[in-house]
């Protein structure tokens, strides 16, 4: 990475380090970032296979509904934990100083997994989510305070080389992470995953001196009393939940349901509850109360779509790994191989998405962006019924091929790209002024809705394993996609003015 540092002829001392072309410090969050996300990924694409593996193979021994129930809380409450993440920052620490404390709490949930003892696991896994809402909730922000001048041409490229960390890191996550967990160890996979954190940590704690000084600024500062009211309620409820999950110990009655039943209805509640609080508000005019109307529908759409999409990590992980014949063109691999399938589509298909919007722009053909979410959720919904056709030609045992995996995280890709930058840009555009700091954590909140909506499916015990689960969900995002694309010329109207 050092060979990338050049001297920037532009500076004006003439002495400025860069990274190619950027400020200096991009390098070290580009690099924090990439570690994270494959500490993340890696363990992902490792989770519910441990969960559901059996004791004599080093498993957990979990059934497939409740394993992949655990995964889709996980995953509901790393998204979720991003709005307490963000009000941190910027009510107590400060935008660096909150990085650093949840990359520490990561590093330390991974290296806690790799302890084979199960009350051990699920404390790890719960300070990953925490540590994870506190990071991703910020270092976006970060890299945004190395560009002070909001108008800095050098700003969209910036986020540009910082997200292609997010796509190297989850890449390679699952070829070396999965492959150390499923051919050698569960927990030296896990542990793994922690040394990449570790690395993250490394590279953040190295570059300190290259970042903004505005990322240490705590935007509004609570005052002493606000400080001791939130820390005695949060001691109170923090009380409560112990005396009552402790006499449940006690008595012999906890299982893991009584922890997967209220996250997942708080992940159903809250981002509702948010939603309706933000568009109740008075002190918007009717402007903004308007494009809230019209974000509701996008909100609701990017819930289905996430839903669907987020289990790559769980049935499809399954799937992969029971269904499918793990070998081809003579070449064999771990089923968490088929995770890197995703990030490697996005390196390869972005810049392609990218160029095809100027393009169509530029001669007045591109779509609106209510075309663009219908196609995405229409193509998410189309993932599905391949991968229904896909279980149906692997029952009485049959291995299919992985080509049937390869294109349906290819037409998942395709619609992500659609849908998911459109849905951010979107997601600044509509934000009421007096939101727009909160509005990123609301768009995360549909990842949250979405991910609780399949964990209340799947502790009902909806069957994950047929035909019928890819069916229902499939044929429910292509509706939702035609009914987007049928009453965008009602919902327009609502968007004030944006396109």
């Amino acid at each position: 990475m050092a060979s990338s540092l050049t001297k920037d002829s532009a500076s004006t001392t003439g002495t400025e380090k860069t990274f190619l072309g950027h400020p200096r410090g991009l390098a070290n969050l580009f690099m924090t970032e990439m570690w994270e996300r494959y500490s993340f990924y890696g363990m992902r694409a490792l989770l519910v296979l441990y969960l559901v593996a059996p004791a004599s193979q080093g498993g957990l021994g979990f059934n497939m509904a409740t394993a992949t129930a655990i995964y889709s809380v996980y995953n509901a409450m790393v998204y979720l934990l991003a709005l307490p993440g963000g009000w941190l920052a910027d009510r107590a620490w400060g935008a660096r100083k909150t990085v650093a404390i949840g990359g520490t709490i990561i590093m330390i949930g991974h290296f806690l997994l790799a302890v084979p003892v199960e009350i051990s696991f699920f404390i790890g896994l719960a300070a990953i989510a925490l540590g994870s809402g506190l990071l991703k909730a910020n270092i976006s922000t970060m890299v945004g305070h190395l560009y002070p001048d909001k108008n800095d041409p050098r700003r969209d490229g910036g986020f540009t080389v910082f997200y292609m960390g997010i796509n190297l890191g989850a890449f390679a996550a699952p070829l070396t992470i999965g492959t150390v967990g499923q051919k050698v160890n569960w927990h030296f996979g896990f542990a793994l995953a922690g040394v990449g954190m570790a690395l993250g940590l490394l590279f953040f704690f190295l570059g300190t001196r290259h970042m903004s000084a505005e990322s240490d600024v705590i935007p509004t500062p609570m005052s002493g009393a606000e400080r001791a009211a939130i820390i005695k309620k949060a001691l109170i409820w923090l009380g409560v939940a112990v005396v009552a999950y402790g006499a449940l110990a006690v008595s012999g009655h906890f299982s893991v349901d009584w922890a997967m039943w209220p996250l997942t209805i708080a992940g159903l509640v809250i981002p509702a509850w948010y939603l309706l609080r933000i568009k109740r508000d008075k002190d918007l005019d009717q402007v903004s109360q308007s494009r809230m109307s019209a974000y509701l529908w996008f909100f609701v759409a990017a819930a289905v779509f996430w839903g669907i999409y987020d289990q790559t990590g769980s049935t499809l992980s399954v799937f992969a790994q029971d269904n499918t014949s793990n070998s081809l063109f003579g070449l064999d691999f771990p089923s968490s191989w088929f995770q890197s399938l995703n990030p490697l589509y996005v390196m390869a298909l972005a810049p392609v998405f990218a160029w095809l919007w100027v393009y169509t722009n530029k001669r007045r053909k591109e779509p609106s962006t209510l075309s663009k979410f219908a196609f995405g959720l229409t193509l998410i919904g189309l993932s599905f019924f391949v991968m229904m056709l896909a279980q149906a030609a692997s029952s009485g045992g049959v291995k299919v091929t992985p080509l049937w995996l390869c294109a349906v995280y290819l037409i998942q890709t395709v619609g992500e790209l659609t849908l998911s930058p459109v849905g951010l840009s979107l997601t600044t555009k509509l934000a009421p002024e007096k939101y727009a700091s909160q509005m990123m954590g609301v768009w995360f909140l549909a990842v949250t809705a979405g991910d609780s909506v399949i964990a209340l499916l799947q502790l009902i015990g909806a069957p994950t394993d047929s035909s019928y689960w890819f069916a229902s969900q499939g044929g429910l995002a292509v509706l939702a996609g035609v009914a987007i694309f049928m009453f965008r010329k009602k919902v327009k109207p609502l968007m004030g003015g944006v396109h």
